[in-house]
């Protein structure tokens, strides 16, 4: 029997995502989330897609290896357990890869130290990355185990873009250079759209808008990204949820100088207390829509520096592009939100964009196009499938055995 599943796990700090595909058609088998890991409120939400059935755990698990024992154990009653002779591989998303993963890797030791070295690139993510690795590893030693990274598709950077203009000798010593994230997003929604626009893949250049709670920007050109909004953490770029995006260094110095704050403190503030939290109290793009109706014009302000600073990078990414087929939002805010693209692009006519009214007030899960027929650049809403595109990441650098077999 051919092995053709891939097990999804995408593991945070306290929680752990999961899917389980068949990449013989693409289809879900099941998916769920372990939530709120090491806390006595822990809770696990398992849904079999092929039965409709749903079921939900609530009580403490004490940490990753619990979560996973218990994700194993939702899957075989539902006939899907890890020992299925049917399972090709595992695919981890790993948030930060450096310049040394530029695709899938199968892992093993040399790869879990590389990606540990990485840790003060990404505190709060390769740690938790890295222990759902080694607890799946521990469930499964035969099975391959595939690493997919965020930072992956956007290592075709030019080094003009991926560069800062600091010392050289420097940045390499330290690693300090623009990785870019979201990348699992960014690479499958660009290839979506240009399905959507009938295009081949190498003849389409997109500008990507991941708009989320954390939200970035990708210039993207015949299938490999240009430039894209977030540096060496996912800090820097657009106004997101509760981080600052793009900011001057000096306020840094300014904030421990004159304010007297450390550096954990600025740290936290600029990645937990800033962003549209910061600015109107709201990180919840519904309820700042909400406030705005009711005429509070502290949501009004956040609103409008969020939509200044996409405009921005919409401008700017053209300008890297030179030319554009199509603008692609994406993500939660970026599929939901119609007041968010139309305001994104009113006024930018002269670059070719508008949304119609109608369409872009319509709600789907369908990739579609919201721009007005004859537009010079499409506008597309594009929901994103991170999960999908792992698992085919995965399945393609590990399936071929299983298929030659």
């Amino acid at each position: 029997m051919n092995a053709t599943r891939v097990l999804v796990l995408n593991s945070g700090s306290s929680s752990v995502k999961y899917q389980l595909l068949d990449m013989r058609d693409a289809s879900r088998l099941a998916v769920g989330l372990v939530e709120r890991i090491g806390e006595q409120t822990s809770r696990l939400k398992h849904a079999c897609v092929a039965s409709g059935d749903t079921r939900e755990q609530n009580g403490p698990i004490a940490d990753h290896d619990a979560a996973l024992k218990a994700v194993a154990e939702e899957l075989a009653k539902d006939g899907l357990g890890l020992d299925s002779p049917e399972l090709a591989a595992i695919g981890h998303r790993v948030v930060h890869g450096g310049m040394f993963f530029t695709e899938p890797t199968v892992i093993d030791d040399a790869v879990l130290t590389e990606i540990e070295r990485l840790i003060p690139v990404a505190p709060l993510h390769n740690p938790a990355n890295l222990t759902g690795i080694r607890t799946a590893m521990a469930l499964r030693p035969d099975l391959p185990q595939v690493a997919v990274f965020d930072t992956a598709f956007h290592t075709t950077m030019p080094e003009s873009a991926a560069r800062y203009a600091i010392e050289t000798k420097l940045a390499d010593r330290y690693r300090v250079r623009r990785y870019g994230f979201h990348g699992t997003s960014h690479a499958y929604v660009s290839r979506r759209t240009a399905e959507l626009l009938g295009k081949a893949y190498e003849d389409v250049n997109v500008i990507v808008l991941h708009l989320g709670n954390g939200a970035s920007a990708s210039a993207v050109r015949g299938g490999r990204c240009m430039d894209t909004s977030m540096g060496l953490t996912p800090l820097e770029g657009l106004v997101m949820g509760t981080r600052s995006g793009d900011l001057d260094p000096a306020v840094i110095f300014h904030l421990q100088r004159v304010g007297g704050m450390s550096m954990d403190e600025i740290d936290t503030l600029l990645n937990k207390r800033s962003g549209l939290f910061g600015l109107c109290g709201d990180n919840d793009m519904r309820e700042i829509r909400r406030r705005m109706d009711e005429g509070d014009e502290q949501a009004r302000l956040a609103f409008d520096i969020y939509i200044h600073r996409l405009r921005k990078y919409i401008g700017a990414y053209y300008a890297v592009l030179g030319s554009v087929d199509a603008v692609a939002f994406t993500a939660g805010v970026g599929e939901n939100a119609d007041f968010v693209r139309a305001a994104a692009v009113a006024g930018l006519e002269g670059l070719g964009l508008a949304v119609d009214g109608e369409r872009n007030a319509v709600r789907g899960d369908e990739a579609r196009l919201i721009s007005p027929d004859g537009a010079r650049v499409a506008v597309a809403v594009v929901p994103t499938d991170e999960e999908m595109e792992i698992a085919g990441q995965t399945y393609a650098l590990v399936g071929k055995d299983n298929r030659d077999n």
